[in-house]
């Protein structure tokens, strides 16, 4: 009688990175052009397999983060985002990706890693907008990243990742403006921002604008969970929007 020996399938595991910043008041993700196949010549996000059988998952992220950013953990916001692991997604084989979300202020130019040939920042709505095309299911992923952004930065203080150490709250609108993708009312935004206990703290120095009183300058408080939380505004249906719904 025949037996049927199971044998399992071999699994390859990758670390991905959502690396985002704000460049000229612009929300970016860094993408590095692949210099080898698969999808060689395309876009795609930095990353790369683990070193050795030893290495720590959060670990290899880290190395990936420093070999592509020159940044190490005490400069960035870096946590888990997701498992990606879906049949076919990779052609290599069965490959699962552990992407991890990296948030930073004023990021540096990058530099290729050892497998790209070219890495840039990029508009994170030309990524969201299918504009550019990325490999493997790297544009799912650059959009889960960025989602998860902005839901935390209703209910968390993440939005301090995005500042140097100190900062005017002008700042802290802009990175909501740009991560959220909306305008936002000026004097609403102080009100909700100092009502958020713990969220930013006075740093008693102020930074000098081009015309008015100095701007008072803040740093991220001890509190990490907003309350009351800011709450995304709701996007309102332009008039295009409506001829269309009604066509």
């Amino acid at each position: 009688m025949q037996v049927d020996v199971w044998s399992p399938t071999p699994v390859l595991l990758t670390v991905d990175l959502v690396i985002l910043t704000l460049r000229e008041g612009r929300l970016c993700v860094l993408l590095v052009e692949r210099g080898e196949d698969p999808y060689q010549g395309m876009l795609a996000l930095p990353g790369g397999f683990l070193n050795h059988a030893g290495e720590e998952i959060l670990d290899a992220a880290h190395r990936e983060l420093r070999e592509e950013t020159a940044l190490t953990a005490g400069w960035v916001h870096l946590e888990q985002l997701a498992t990606y692991g879906t049949a076919g997604r990779d052609p290599r084989g069965r490959v699962v990706s552990v992407a991890h979300l990296a948030i930073a202020p004023g990021l540096p130019e990058p530099v290729a890693g050892t497998d790209a040939t070219d890495a840039a920042w990029v508009p994170a709505e030309a990524v969201l907008s299918g504009e550019v095309d990325l490999a493997f299911d790297h544009r799912q992923i650059v959009t889960d990243g960025i989602e998860c952004a902005r839901a935390k930065l209703e209910f968390s203080a993440l939005a301090t990742a995005f500042c140097g150490e100190l900062f005017t709250i002008v700042d802290l609108k802009q990175v909501y403006e740009a991560v959220w993708g909306t305008e936002l009312d000026t004097r609403n935004f102080y009100r909700k921002v100092q009502a958020a206990e713990g969220f930013i703290t006075p740093a008693g120095s102020a930074r000098r604008t081009t015309r008015g009183r100095p701007a008072q300058l803040y740093r991220a408080g001890p509190k990490t969970v907003l309350f009351p939380p800011l709450i995304r505004p709701v996007p309102s249906v332009t008039e295009e929007d409506a001829r269309g719904e009604g066509d």
